[in-house]
């Protein structure tokens, strides 16, 4: 174990992120998911690349997440850090060990709790049947574990950074059950909102199967509506909390954006803020891609036709390069518009074609595909979601629908500029930031058919007018979506905050 602490030092030399005494600060970001070793969605991915590009700034940036059969199959060899040990779970003692790979991957350091009765299943959350009836037991050993392995990942200082409900509580057993343990003193405490539409509900008698204290069980700790409510816990016990993008920020202290936790958020002050996520711009570069037809760039654009034919062919849709393409590649899910896309009749009566790749709910699966049965050489569905096929989709696409209800940052449409895509969004959370109405996309407000179909004609105009839609596509393109803009970011938060707090 001592070895391993020295190679970390060596590593990093010199930290990006200091204590008053300029002993080097680690971070350790405590989540439900990091890819690619567990994935549902956006928050495996922002998660990862927050650490890896963290390390790359010089920071001494490790993660923590349950060791899942996806993560088991994925992390190649492991090995343990330090002996079994016990975790005191309520009435329940549930004994895990912490692993980490033989052979780190790129970037930070990644550490697993195992605990095989809870995490290796098929899924991560729930099946068929709905969500694991014993999710609060299961996160809530994996918050209070993440807690208890700080000793054994670093012995200095520790900023915890925890991720969305599912390691919010981490932030709360930090700070009443280890209130007065000597080894937490200098740990400091952000929490990341992610989706604050998730926030562990669940009944007060989950409070004694979690060990937790009654007296929590209150308006101003753990208390909703009658509930338990775990990512308020987080919100509470935080030195700070960060959402994925101002504009969010600003909605979630409001009563129509912020999901019954409005007064939470507000009640926070200056401790909240919204820091936009970045994207890879290595993985993410029509330059340099290697699953499309042909690479492009701003200076060149000519191979944005041969990806445009080969989405055609793909999906068999008629070949026509003047054609223009709306795309969509989300999970098809009310949160994403789905239940305006497929009720808003006039949007397929465009002079248009229209791709759509994701999965979700039922009802919008089966109505796209019946759209799609009746307007075959026009509209086309692939429930079959993958990383190569989102790629292809973003290099032959035009346009990129985004009618959100809600949308705490959102990825794609990032993507979608870099590849010479014109967004056409709502204007909510993450949206509203990263898309300039009439510069690099169109923008809507009401959530509305109308509104959605007037956007998207502007954007057949602009389309229709060749010098504005190559100005459009070139501003889009040149658009600072990197990571290093959002750690930066994140660096300055994190200074502020162990500049006050271990200074104290």
């Amino acid at each position: 174990m001592e070895e391993r602490r020295s190679d970390r030092r060596e590593r990093h030399p010199q930290s990006a992120l200091a204590g008053p005494d300029g002993t080097p600060v680690t971070v350790i970001h405590v989540a439900a998911e990091y890819y690619p070793f567990a994935r549902s969605g956006g928050l495996a991915e922002a998660v990862a690349n927050l650490a890896r590009h963290q390390s790359r700034s010089g920071i001494r940036s490790l993660a923590v997440l349950p060791l899942y059969r996806s993560a088991r199959d994925k992390a190649g060899d492991l090995v343990p850090v330090g002996e079994p040990f016990e975790v005191p779970l309520g009435a329940r003692r549930e004994t895990v060990r912490l692993m980490t790979q033989r052979t780190p991957s790129p970037g930070a350091q990644i550490y697993f709790i195992e605990h095989d009765g809870f995490f290796d299943r098929p899924r991560l959350y729930g099946n068929a049947n709905g969500d694991f009836p014993d999710n609060p037991l299961r996160f809530g050993l994996f918050a209070l574990a993440s807690v208890m392995a700080i000793p054994l990942i670093t012995d200095g200082p520790v900023l915890l950074h925890a991720h969305d409900w599912h390691a919010a509580l981490a932030l709360t057993f930090l700070r009443t059950r280890f209130a007065t343990d000597e080894r937490y003193r200098r740990v400091v405490t952000v929490l990341s909102v992610h989706n604050a539409g998730y926030q562990g509900h669940y009944p007060p008698s989950v409070m004694a199967e979690l060990g937790l204290p009654s007296h929590l069980f209150n308006y101003r700790q753990l208390e909703w509506y009658g509930k338990l409510n775990l990512l308020k816990g987080g919100l509470v016990f935080a030195d700070a909390v960060i959402t994925v993008s101002p504009n969010h920020a600003t909605e979630l202290r409001t009563a129509e954006g912020g999901f019954g936790l409005q007064e939470v958020f507000a009640s926070l002050g200056d401790r909240f803020s919204g820091i936009l996520n970045g994207i890879d711009v290595e993985a993410w570069d029509p330059a340099t891609d290697t699953q499309i037809a042909a690479r492009y760039s701003i200076e060149d654009p000519s191979g944005k036709a041969a990806c445009k034919a080969q989405l055609q062919e793909r999906f068999g849709l008629r070949r026509d390069h003047r054609k223009p393409i709306f795309s969509m590649a989300a999970r098809l899910v009310t949160q994403k518009g789905l239940d305006l896309v497929v009720a808003t009749y006039g949007l397929f009566e465009l002079d248009a074609q229209f791709v759509f790749i994701g999965a979700g709910e039922a009802r919008f699966e089966e109505a796209l595909g019946q759209i799609a049965r009746f307007m075959p050489d026009r509209v086309a569905l692939d429930t079959d979601f993958n990383d190569e096929l989102e790629h292809q989709v973003m290099a032959g696409a035009d346009f990129l629908l985004m009618p959100c209800q809600y949308e705490p940052c959102g990825l794609t449409q990032m993507r979608a500029q870099r590849y010479g895509v014109a967004p056409i969004v709502r204007r909510v959370g993450g949206l509203a930031d990263t898309v300039e109405d009439g510069v690099t996309g169109f923008v809507f407000d009401p959530y509305e058919a109308e509104p959605l179909v007037g956007a998207a004609l502007r954007g057949l105009d602009t389309y229709y007018n060749p010098p504005e839609w190559a100005r459009m596509i070139r501003t889009a393109m040149e658009r600072d979506f990197t990571w290093e803009r959002s750690v930066a970011a994140y660096i300055e938060v994190y200074r502020d905050l162990v500049s006050r707090q271990m200074g104290e």
